[in-house]
């Protein structure tokens, strides 16, 4: 049996600054945001690398606007997704807490619609087709994924059910009960390995959308099973049959929608293989 080690949340504590008379802080930063810094400057290089292959497709001007849109979409889509799905009631009862992120909560689903929105607009402004855009980041998402759930384990949030696998990590500040550290779990599946296959089948050239699909597929299925390990969220419970979660009702359209795009991008597909 394992125990959480109980790691500072706050990475840096720069205490108050005194700026021409006005005291400002306490400032500090903490884990969870540095994690937001490693994904997006992770993403960014990932691109660059990508990007010089075959420079172009992609100037880097537009790798910079890409992971800017991206990172606005992300948190703002994270954002309103976690409000709307996971706190509707709250929502309902105090609207303006839709904008007091300093209480914490984001979503991957809404994130991730919030960067397809973003995409989507950054897409018709430099004439370059939706799906080209989307199946260019999709390689690089998982790594943000990863960094994200790392910062899950190190807040000491989102932790697993009950167990009695050797593994199993006591987190103090909830109970005395071994738990899965699903958090890990994540990481593991939709960073590493999801990271690996996504980034894998787009090193060769692939119809439009199927980079997307393996994606959407692949991260879908691997939150649908994690989802078993994790506790659900406290004031939602099962959303049915004793065992379906918020999270696994989220994943489903998105294997679904994967699944289509291969579909469409193996056998709807006009135009040349491209990269």
């Amino acid at each position: 049996m394992l125990t959480f080690p109980q790691i500072n949340p706050v990475a840096l504590d720069l205490g108050t600054i005194n700026l021409f008379g006005f005291v400002i802080g306490p400032i500090q930063v903490h884990w969870y945001g540095v994690m937001y810094l490693i994904a997006f400057g992770g993403a960014w290089a990932l691109a660059t690398y990508r990007r010089a292959k075959n420079p172009a497709l992609w100037s880097a001007e537009q790798i910079s606007d890409l992971v800017f849109y991206g990172a606005l979409g992300a948190v703002l889509g994270g954002r309103m997704g976690s409000v709307l799905f996971y706190n509707f009631d709250r929502f309902i009862a105090d609207p303006l807490w839709l904008f007091q992120v300093w209480d914490g909560g984001m979503s991957f689903h809404g994130g991730f619609l919030g960067v397809l929105i973003a995409f989507y607009f950054y897409s018709r402004s430099i004439n370059k087709e939706f799906w080209e855009t989307m199946d260019f980041i999709a390689p690089f998402v998982p790594f943000g994924l990863g960094a994200g759930r790392l910062g899950n384990f190190i807040g000491g949030e989102l932790w697993g059910r009950p167990t009695d696998m050797p593994w199993g990590m006591v987190f103090p500040h909830v109970d005395a009960l071994p738990r899965h550290p699903s958090q890990l779990y994540e990481l593991a599946l939709e960073g590493i390995v999801l990271f690996i296959v996504v980034w894998w089948f787009s090193a060769r050239p692939r119809p439009r959308m199927a980079v997307c699909g393996v994606f959407a597929v692949g991260y879908g299925s691997f939150r649908f099973l994690i989802e078993f390990f994790r506790e659900p969220d406290l004031h939602i419970g099962f959303i049915a049959f004793d065992w379906l979660t918020m999270g696994q009702l989220l994943s489903t359209p998105m294997v679904l929608a994967g699944a289509l795009l291969l579909y469409l991008a193996y056998n709807k597909q006009d135009k040349p293989v491209t990269a």
